[in-house]
């Protein structure tokens, strides 16, 4: 359900927003203007102390829980983990295709018309992979809720400063930095992407209502201008 009233005054719900880039996306939000009202749902407080925002906490992988709160003019998820953190499997699906296909299907269920979620270079629903066959099908399961304007990003590896360490993506962020001046064409795509940017190309698809539903990282990075 659309539940602003007023012309540029929106609501937004955002699902990750203790993360790097949700927390990053929080910030932007609560600094745009057009948003009046940013709705968090985490099982954590987020620690920004805005009036803009409500937060809902609790059990995110219980989303439907949340189901009469969830009432906005978009959303915004951000929800992931890795496999170091996640070993269990079952846990890593749970969060990384549920949580999002979960919220997919309460914002077309309450009508919002704008979703932007997440996902990853290289996702497919066939891939041999468990990571990337996981996004894949989080994106189908996305794409079968038919909300008008949906937006999946696949970003490359993701470089910022994290609260946790992950030597496997500090050494790869190097590599990446090091090689992205050769990496273009049809290869710009793999280049590393900050986090900052992903965060700011989500904010700007959800205000221009693109046709585009797959984004990949060398177009985030044109968004994210």
């Amino acid at each position: 359900m659309v539940v602003s009233t007023e012309m540029n005054k929106k609501t937004a719900i955002l699902i990750g927003a203790t993360g790097l880039t949700g927390g990053l996306l929080l910030n932007r939000l609560v600094l745009d203007e057009r948003y009046v009202t940013i709705k968090i749902i985490s099982r954590r407080p987020s620690g920004n102390n805005s009036p803009k925002i409500q937060e809902y906490i609790g059990d995110v992988l219980n989303l439907e829980s949340f189901k009469n709160d969830f009432m906005a003019d978009e959303v915004f998820c951000c929800i992931g983990t890795t496999s170091s953190k996640t070993r269990d499997r079952n846990i890593y699906r749970a969060i990384d295709f549920g949580i999002p296909s979960t919220a997919a299907r309460l914002a077309r269920e309450n009508s919002i018309p704008t979703f932007v979620v997440m996902s990853s270079l290289g996702a497919n629903p066939k891939s041999k992979i468990f990571y990337s066959r996981t996004k894949g099908e989080m994106e189908r399961a996305v794409l079968d809720q038919k909300i008008s304007h949906t937006y999946i990003l696949r970003p490359s590896l993701i470089i910022g400063k994290r609260n946790e360490k992950r030597v496997g993506e500090r050494i790869g962020s190097v590599l990446l930095k090091l090689t992205g001046f050769f990496l273009v064409g049809r290869l710009k795509k793999y280049r590393a992407i900050e986090a900052d940017c992903i965060a700011a190309a989500m904010i700007n698809l959800a205000k221009s209502k693109s046709d585009m539903q797959i984004v990949n990282s060398d177009m985030i990075e044109e968004f994210g201008i």
